[in-house]
């Protein structure tokens, strides 16, 4: 009978300790007289029920763990969770708070000498298709990439018969070829090209203050 009530008295005792340690735990469900407004996106729930003009600690803890208490119910309850081998998600909707930005923006990028001039002539952008590597060759009937191997920039250079300007001719330097001038043309055209790209880069690149 002794070993009976000892056995009661430790299964009491065990269960006010669980009950005490339950008490100490607040509700998951929060009620405030006027009810949080949540912007899910931004992990934002915001509370504009009014607080004592010296609040202590104690509530200002209080206020802080209802609100996060009641975004994460909002968040289990209406927000979607899938699971996958990578494991477990919660999917957010789009933002609806705009967030000031944390650095100022950058300054605007100047245009460069080219798009100075396009805009002043009036030229568009290339398009989508005129973006594209080939090319129709109406000599050959057929299309051909515009650079590169048998590319439509080096027409004329394989060429079995090469007409010769007599003035370039005599303005030539002494063993050089005739036949390599179309591609020494091509490559100078390509260095002019990127001394011009070079430049304007530099000159579109803001000044040091």
């Amino acid at each position: 009978m002794a070993l009976e009530k000892s056995v009661e008295g430790v299964e009491m005792a065990t269960a006010d300790t669980a009950d005490s340690k339950i008490k100490q735990f607040k509700s998951i469900t929060v009620e405030k007289p006027i009810p949080y407004t949540f912007d899910l996106g931004n992990l934002l729930a915001l509370d504009t029920n009014p607080l004592s003009p010296l609040p202590s600690e104690a509530v200002l803890s209080s206020t802080a763990r209802d609100g996060a208490q009641s975004l994460i119910n909002q968040l289990l309850t209406t927000c979607p969770i899938t699971s996958s081998s990578a494991g477990v998600f919660l999917h957010l909707p789009t933002p609806t708070t705009s967030i000031p930005r944390e650095k100022r923006l950058p300054p605007e990028k100047q245009k460069t000498k080219w798009e100075l001039f396009a805009a002043k002539k009036g030229i568009k952008p290339k398009t989508k298709e005129e973006r594209k590597k080939m090319v129709f060759d109406e000599e050959k009937g057929d299309w051909v990439p515009k650079w590169g191997y048998k590319g439509k920039n080096k027409d004329g250079e394989g060429d079995w018969l090469v007409e010769i300007d007599e003035k370039k001719e005599k303005a030539e330097r002494e063993g050089r070829n005739v036949r390599g001038e179309g591609r020494r043309e091509r490559v100078e055209r390509l260095r002019r090209n990127e001394r011009k790209m070079r430049a304007n880069e530099a000159r579109g690149r803001p000044k040091a203050s």
